[in-house]
């Protein structure tokens, strides 16, 4: 095994940094037109360019390129880190927080699309920082280093490396010879989406700046919003059906969205997982709808109905946003939301969970082991698609389930010798390992009351969600270390 390339990360996490400083200056405008302080992004994006310049001087003498799957792995977890110690800055020079666990808290909460906040109330806050919230979701949804590969082609050898780890699903579409055009397809639709999403909202109840921070956080399927009450301070049923739109569509394999915005709709349609995954989700509204109507939480079916669409996809998807109060309807339906933020959205998507398709390879595999009881010798393939998966990948599967499972109830263990109750540790550490963002009990709508070690515990849970487990988990092991 060679040494790892530490130049080549360097130069990486030089880069990044300085995308990150360009993409700040979106907050520097936003902070000009509403008047607001320039000094804190000032620094920010001063400390920005002065790291990355450290950081490609140090990387300035690469003499290969090639990377492999720990380059991979490394570059992207120190990336997601760097950004989110570099970007929690503004939080604590604008006075918003004032403990930096808060800001590292709130930042990373962002980057990963979790959703969960340290704010009690958000709309005190400073439009500029608003905004700064919103796209640090919009970067993480699809990936922050894939946005890098697709505009910078100067990865070499290591592109498909960093973009495997980042990206999420059993296997990663390359449906284009070069990966940087493979992320450049991507974050076109992604991007020609928010667009979409920005002009449904505004010409409904928001203004121009909530559309476009509630765009950001939906398609990423992240959560942040610029209110209290979350969606529900709007109280439009427009908007909850436009957003239920987009967080389904987020939940997509954008691949595949890709092939149906191209004139091949067939390819998303006759996908397995995509016709699982609508089925799953619609299965679960009825079933809330029906517990709703029957504990008479709201007046009307169409009211039922909406609010439990709504806050299916919401949950589904790992979006996050609220339009009720879910720990009003019962632990019935608290059940129902932890599936909902066990399974989640398809691979490839930008939602986080386990992913549709691990599950439903879970269930055949399980189905197979049936059969085999009855016929031992009998030979019962894991067919997605109708192709057949290797049993390496069906072992690879099986270990990231129990691997998953295992770093929730170990999250939620320690989150209890904290002083934290059982059902909040449960369901914050799924929420956390899940990017769900929100909880139930006493986290149901924010964090600000958890102590600093289950604050930094969550930050730790929600990067190794965000990266597929494996990516963070596995640099931890002493084998990742070894020449």
């Amino acid at each position: 095994m060679h040494s790892i390339n530490f130049r080549f990360i360097s130069r990486i996490l030089g880069m990044m940094c300085f995308v990150e400083g360009l993409m700040m200056l979106l907050v520097v405008l936003t902070a000009l037109i509403y008047g607001e302080g320039l000094l804190p992004w000032a620094v920010t994006i001063g400390a920005f360019f002065t790291l990355g310049s450290v950081l490609l001087h140090f990387g300035r003498r690469l003499k290969k390129k090639f990377a492999s799957r720990r380059e991979g792995m490394l570059a992207v977890t120190l990336v997601w880190l760097l950004l989110s110690l570099v970007g929690m800055l503004p939080f604590l020079l604008t006075g918003s927080l004032e403990r930096p666990i808060d800001a590292f808290f709130e930042t990373i909460s962002g980057f990963t699309t979790t959703g969960a906040t340290v704010f009690n109330e958000v709309e005190s806050l400073p439009h500029s920082i608003l905004f700064w919230r919103s796209l640090t979701q919009w970067q993480g949804g699809l990936g922050i280093v894939v946005f890098t590969v697709a505009l910078l082609p100067i990865f070499g050898g290591g592109a498909s490396q960093i973009y495997n780890a980042e990206t999420t699903g059993i296997t990663h579409d390359r449906f284009l010879p070069r990966i940087s055009d493979v992320a450049k397809c991507l974050w076109v639709v992604y991007f020609v989406e928010t667009l979409l999403l920005v002009g449904l909202l505004w010409i409904g109840p928001m203004d121009f700046f909530d559309a476009v921070c509630h765009a950001f956080t939906c398609i990423s399927t992240g959560g942040y919003s610029t209110r209290d009450a979350s969606i529900a301070a709007f109280d439009s049923a427009y908007v909850e059906y436009v957003l239920s739109l987009f967080m389904f569509l987020g939940s997509l394999n954008l691949t595949l969205v890709y092939f149906a915005a191209t004139g091949k709709p067939q390819r998303l349609f006759k996908d397995e997982e995509f016709r699982f995954f609508t089925f799953f989700i619609v299965v679960i509204a009825v079933i809330t709808t029906i517990w709703l109507v029957l504990q008479e939480e709201y007046p009307s079916l169409e009211a039922n109905f909406r609010q439990s669409l709504f806050t299916t996809l919401s949950l589904g998807s790992s979006t996050g946003y609220t339009a009720a109060d879910i720990t009003l309807w019962g632990p019935f339906f608290w059940m129902l939301a932890l599936l909902l933020m066990f399974v989640n959205g398809c691979a490839g998507s930008t939602s986080g969970g386990l992913k549709s398709s691990r599950f439903l390879v879970l269930i055949k595999n399980l189905y197979n082991e049936f059969k085999k009881q009855i016929h031992p010798h009998l030979l019962t393939p894991v067919l997605i698609n109708g192709r057949q998966l290797s049993v390496s990948v069906v072992h690879q599967i099986l270990a990231f389930c129990v691997l998953y499972v295992a770093l929730i109830f170990f999250g939620a263990s320690l989150l209890m010798l904290d002083d934290n109750g059982f059902v909040s540790s449960i369901s914050i550490a799924c929420s956390a390992v899940s990017n769900s963002g929100p909880g139930i009990g006493e986290y149901a709508s924010s964090v600000a009351g958890a102590g600093t070690f289950s604050k930094s515990l969550l930050c730790f849970l929600m990067l190794a969600g965000r990266l597929e487990v494996f990516t963070v988990i596995g640099i931890l092991t002493p084998h990742f270390w070894k020449r």
